[in-house]
């Protein structure tokens, strides 16, 4: 049985400013089944403590929805605090019989924190702000953490040019990239290379 090979996520941070950004392919074996899907979200304010979070997944879609709503409930019951709604959503995932079979892979940032999150129970934040996932989350790290140290781009930037390298390493990961950011900005990357 054909397994699906979904995507490439980042997320940047420098300072209070993050983003999180994502390609558009989902493979099916060593077929494309999609070309543009959109695997990064940001999430509805829950009010004046609660504002600009952003989401990344990277996995089964349909696993990955269900997460992204397991997610929004916890983060109802703490909207002031990112890091508690994840150890939460980590502690649940590992403990339910039926979230446990999920397959994907959640990154979640807000003005303050950005964490990856795992279905074995791992809620980690990364030291220098950056962190990937998926098929191509590791070309796509290695990029980024060059180009932080070597460039004053801003986050937003700094995601699309990281996944545009990954995109030219990795099968699984495209030029059709969304790139998020908490101050309501969106990038988007038509899915044709640089000639």
């Amino acid at each position: 049985m054909d397994t699906y090979h979904a995507t490439t996520i980042i997320s940047v941070r420098r300072g209070a400013d993050v983003a999180v950004g994502g390609d558009g392919q989902v493979s099916l074996g060593d077929t494309i089944a999609k070309a543009n899907a959109v695997k990064v979200r940001r999430l509805p304010d829950l009010g004046a403590e609660q504002a600009g979070v952003l989401v990344g997944f990277a996995g089964s879609a349909a696993d990955a929805f269900a997460l992204l709503e397991r997610f929004e409930q916890k983060l109802k019951d703490s909207p002031t605090n990112l890091m508690r709604a994840a150890i939460e959503l980590a502690k649940y995932w590992r403990l339910d019989r039926a979230l446990r079979r999920l397959e994907s892979l959640l990154v979640v940032a807000d003005r303050s924190v950005t964490l990856m999150i795992s279905g074995q129970g791992d809620v980690i934040e990364p030291a220098d702000g950056i962190c990937a996932i998926g098929s191509g989350g590791s070309y796509a790290l290695a990029a980024a953490r060059a180009l932080a140290r070597h460039t004053d781009l801003a986050p937003t930037h700094l995601c699309r040019e990281a996944l545009c390298i990954a995109a030219d390493i990795c099968v699984y990961t495209n030029r059709s990239i969304t790139v998020l950011d908490v101050e309501g900005t969106e990038l988007s990357s038509d899915p044709t290379p640089d000639v």
